[in-house]
């Protein structure tokens, strides 16, 4: 159920369309502006620099703009270098300690087992 404000702004809205659609005759494009700058830009009849200018004002609603991003290290943590280094570190730290937990039975399958369960 729509309240009355609702419906009231729904009944000018579909006024308003019918007012502009009798100003512009039945020969005015049914889409949005969008749609017909792609139209325009898609269009090989169209002249070129046209066809430059409907894409330019198209492509900021089709794809983001790239944004400047600040990759300054504020030293406020460890760099990028010094994480990758951290974490090789403790890659090796665990590697040796599997390698300390595997069995030695003697038959060559202990540091070899625990290598090729990796």
């Amino acid at each position: 159920m729509k309240n009355k404000r609702t419906v009231a702004r729904e009944r000018a809205q579909a006024e308003t369309a019918v007012k502009i659609t009798e100003a512009l005759g039945a020969d005015a494009f049914p889409g949005d502006a969008h749609a017909f700058l792609i139209g325009i830009y898609k269009d090989p009849a169209q002249p070129i620099d046209l066809r430059v200018h409907a894409a330019k004002a198209a492509i900021c609603y089709e794809k983001p703009r790239l944004a400047a991003v600040d990759t300054t290290h504020t030293g406020d943590g460890p760099t990028l270098a010094e994480l990758i280094a951290m974490s090789y570190e403790r890659k090796q730290a665990k590697e040796e300690d599997q390698q300390q937990q595997a069995p030695h039975d003697g038959g060559g399958r202990g540091a070899a087992s625990a290598t090729a369960n990796r």
